[in-house]
């Protein structure tokens, strides 16, 4: 908030296909409420709505179709702006650009048409036209051009504009039974069954990878520890190229074969090990099945 009342709004706006909602994706991680697809002509009214409930920055994606009809409210939204800043509020405009053959390489790739086109127009003269009637808002905003960027790319450019940091970084470990299935939803498997299990000691079957004696058991064991410091390592080397991504999270599934012992064991140390470049978080989705 910027005042008693005031909002925060970071307009995103910019030619269709030049990477608005990777834009408003990024916002939203760095902790943006976000609308999307909002007709320029209700902008005022959207702020009036929710101003009232909205604590974090509003983030706003001006939907351009409108702006390729005459007499269409995007024509206001100069004035529009004019007038939130005149209420107290603050108001950035972000403009995502990208190059015409760039732009129409992009449609033609995912062969989806420009929301703009129609039957009369071929894509060069709807994409010349949606620049043109973007021109009077393009005038009073921050440019970034995607043409060459990566999506990784773009999105550190949209935070360091928007001023705000890179996401804290999730991991979830997830330990798990190979019997019981692999959970879906995985971005790592690591298959720790090649390891001795406490499993044939009667002492420590009932037991879990939490208790002392299970933890004593495989904390022992050498080839165990060359597990935990592989993987460890692999993660460290790892995390931060996917970091890069447009992403915030990242899911490692350890199975052994119950999911009682090994995988839960080697999920509390590797979030341990973890914890300095990530907010990690355990689950264990099998520690409570019954011993057989």
């Amino acid at each position: 908030m910027s005042g008693d009342g005031a909002l925060d709004i970071l307009l995103v706006t910019g030619q269709s296909g030049a990477g608005k909602s990777v834009g408003l994706r990024t916002l939203e991680d760095v902790g943006f409420y976000c609308v999307d697809n909002i007709p320029a002509g209700l902008l005022a009214d959207l702020v009036l709505r929710i101003g009232r409930d909205v604590v974090a920055p509003l983030a706003i994606g001006v939907d351009t179709r409108s702006a390729i009809a005459e007499g269409s409210g995007f024509g206001s939204l100069p004035e529009q702006i004019d007038a939130l800043r005149a209420a107290g509020h603050s108001v950035r405009v972000l403009f995502l650009e990208a190059r015409p053959e760039v732009l129409a390489r992009r449609f033609s790739e995912t062969r989806r048409p420009h929301p703009m086109q129609d039957t009369v127009r071929t894509l060069a003269e709807t994409i010349a036209l949606e620049r043109t009637r973007l021109g009077a808002v393009a005038a009073l905003a921050h440019h970034i051009d995607s043409s060459d960027a990566s999506t990784a790319q773009l999105a550190s450019w949209v935070r360091e504009f928007a001023g705000t940091p890179a996401t804290r970084f999730h991991v979830l470990f997830q330990s798990f039974g190979f019997k019981h299935g692999t959970p879906l939803g995985m971005d790592l498997v690591f298959d720790v069954r090649c390891l001795k299990n406490p499993h044939y000691d009667p002492a420590l079957r009932p037991q879990s990878g939490r208790d002392p004696g299970v933890a004593t058991f495989l904390a022992a064991d050498a080839t165990v520890q060359a597990m935990r410091c592989d993987i460890a390592g692999f993660l460290a080397n790892w995390l931060p190229r996917y970091r890069e991504e447009p992403r915030s999270y990242l899911t490692v599934g350890i199975g052994c074969t119950g999911g009682r012992h090994r995988s839960v064991w080697l999920a509390e140390r590797l979030a341990e090990d973890c914890a300095g470049a990530a907010t990690v978080q355990i689950r264990h989705r099998d520690i409570g099945r019954g011993v057989t």
